[in-house]
């Protein structure tokens, strides 16, 4: 069988077992899922306040993915995977062995999330020559005031140069590398997406506009930003809700995994902490974990009641319309 039958007919499956699930509201699972996200390191560079890794909220343990851990996983998805993102929490570039996980040629997208402070020409050739297929890059301000309001201990200058350099290197080469500027929209900011899609433009690169997932209900007010377009969340009896109505479904839970640096897979990128393990990769084939009885009582879980789960709290998975997540 042809590779891009056997991704069709697992589409399909994983697609059919996701809708029987949704009407019969009973956990079923059939195929493997479509993407997964690969967490290379949970470390990170900068100190973001709302973000678990740089803000030093993270309880588990920090560490750096093993390769051949790596090798492991693709060797059994590799046959279903349409996109494998290289990311989840920490800064990826910093695994020091970062690049060993571009250099084989799959027949799946590769996608990196970086916050841009180590695409030096140099480097930035090498992620152009290597296999990797979209580049998102964190610019969240259009001057240095704006930036390091969110991005602590960051550099504006040093990003603006990183996404340069790419720019550059893309273009010389003719690579079809897709090159995306992610921009949190918050309070400081807003006023520069004008800015921000001109700078886009210049360089050729998508701009990506995100919402700001926010854990402190006590700083809501400070970083959501007054546009009511880019508000994740609405004040309801004095306190803050997420505008989104967490319906009894989530298509992540079929489709979407993610694996920690030291082989845990969780159910989705929500988990920052990884509180609910679906199973170890050093104890377990990931087949065994994607049909095992801890992912079939979660997938029940969240058709019976998304609403009691902590990490759906903040998921964009089913928000309102109109509003960017």
């Amino acid at each position: 069988m042809t590779v891009g039958f056997v991704k069709s007919a697992n589409a399909f499956l994983a697609g059919y077992s996701y809708l029987k699930s949704y009407v019969t509201r009973n956990s079923s699972v059939s195929g493997m899922p479509l993407s997964v996200g690969m967490e290379l390191t949970n470390h990170c560079n900068l100190s973001c306040p709302e973000c678990p890794s740089g803000s030093g909220l993270m309880k588990r343990g920090r560490g750096y993915m093993d390769p051949d851990l790596y090798n492991k996983v693709i060797s059994e998805l590799r046959p279903f995977l349409f996109y494998v993102n290289l990311y989840f929490q920490g800064e990826p570039m910093l695994h020091p062995r970062f690049f060993e996980f571009l250099a084989k040629k799959e027949n799946f997208r590769t996608v990196v999330s970086t916050n841009g402070h180590f695409l030096s020409a140099e480097t930035s050739e090498k992620l152009v020559n290597s296999n990797l297929s979209r580049l998102i890059v964190s610019l969240d301000g259009m001057t240095p005031e704006t930036y390091s309001v969110y991005r602590r201990k960051g550099n504006f200058n040093t990003v603006l140069e990183g996404i340069g350099n790419v720019a550059e290197a893309i273009k010389r080469r003719n690579s079809s590398l897709q090159l995306v500027i992610q921009f949190l929209v918050n309070r400081s900011n807003e006023a520069q997406i004008p800015e921000a899609k001109s700078f886009a433009n210049e360089v050729k690169a998508v701009l990506k506009l995100k919402s700001m997932q926010i854990y402190n209900q006590e700083e809501i007010d400070y970083w959501q930003p007054s546009g009511n377009k880019f508000r994740r969340y609405e004040k309801a009896d004095g306190s803050y809700l997420i505008r989104n109505s967490l319906r009894n479904n989530c298509r992540r839970l079929w489709f979407n995994p993610v694996i920690t640096w030291d082989g845990k897979v969780v159910p989705c990128c929500f988990d920052k902490d990884a509180e609910h393990i679906m199973g170890d990769l050093y104890k377990k084939s990931f087949r065994e974990i994607w049909n095992g009885s801890q992912y079939r009582l979660f997938r029940k879980r969240i058709l019976a009641g998304r609403k009691s789960i902590e990490i759906c709290s903040n998921c964009t998975s089913g928000l309102k319309r109109g509003i960017i997540q």
